[in-house]
């Protein structure tokens, strides 16, 4: 099988990849150097740590709000009660309601990207679980789309809320913002996400828990982030 022809526009951002993990603000400046396309590019992390997710208690999921945003909004849907869906879409959902919006979606209309239910809703969309699971849309306490507080939630989730969840190999993979951000507002989503998985390490990880960060443009190469392991025995 042949080997892939890299463009200019690749060659010359190999040849700028640095071969050693950068602090964060550094990591970001690279970045922002290479060559880009003409689109704005979404910037991603990944960081790859050391759990084991098929352990129940290291299933690692959740949200978070950059303190940055992430330079796009989401369609959000509310399954609520009838007394909560004025609010629900004065706050930004799509759509808000209960049997009606179940009955809707089972006959195939799925134009949002988040569902967020209030926790008595949730008999109620239990039917859904086989429409919604498999897109990773199904509301989750863990990941904070089941609240009591649906109209915050469709606030925040509107305005781009990250959600994360560790994939089979210990991987958690994000959006950070877009190239388009001032560099001090890319490092510092960057921070705080990281600072966020640290502390929701799973008391049961062992050894090194992050064993490597890397930030990328989505057509660029990954740049390597510098943090301070802490080993646990």
């Amino acid at each position: 099988m042949p080997s892939k022809i890299l463009s200019k526009r690749q060659k010359s951002n190999l040849a700028q990849k640095p071969a050693e993990a950068l602090p964060a603000a550094d990591a970001v400046a690279v970045l922002k150097k290479f060559k880009a396309p003409k689109f704005d590019q979404t910037v991603n992390v990944v960081m790859h740590l050391g759990i084991d997710p098929k352990q129940a208690d290291q299933a690692m999921r959740g949200s978070i709000s950059l303190p940055k945003g992430i330079g796009k909004t989401k369609r959000v849907v509310a399954f609520c009660q009838s007394d909560v869906v004025a609010r629900a879409l004065e706050a930004g959902a799509v759509k808000a309601g209960g049997e009606e919006l179940v009955a809707e979606i089972e006959k195939g209309w799925m134009d949002f990207d988040v569902a967020v239910a209030s926790p008595d809703m949730m008999r109620v969309i239990s039917k859904l679980g086989r429409v919604l699971g498999p897109k990773g849309l199904m509301p989750s306490p863990k990941a904070g789309t089941v609240t009591p507080n649906v109209a915050d939630a469709v606030k925040e989730y509107s305005a781009g809320k990250v959600e994360y969840r560790a994939d089979a190999g210990g991987n958690i993979h994000a959006v950070i913002g877009k190239m388009s951000f001032a560099a001090g507002d890319l490092a510092a989503n960057l921070e705080h996400f990281v600072k966020t998985i640290e502390k929701a390490r799973p008391p049961t990880a062992k050894g090194v828990y992050i064993k490597r960060i890397t930030v990328a443009g989505a057509m660029t190469p990954g740049v390597d982030v510098k943090h301070v392991a802490a080993e646990v025995a």
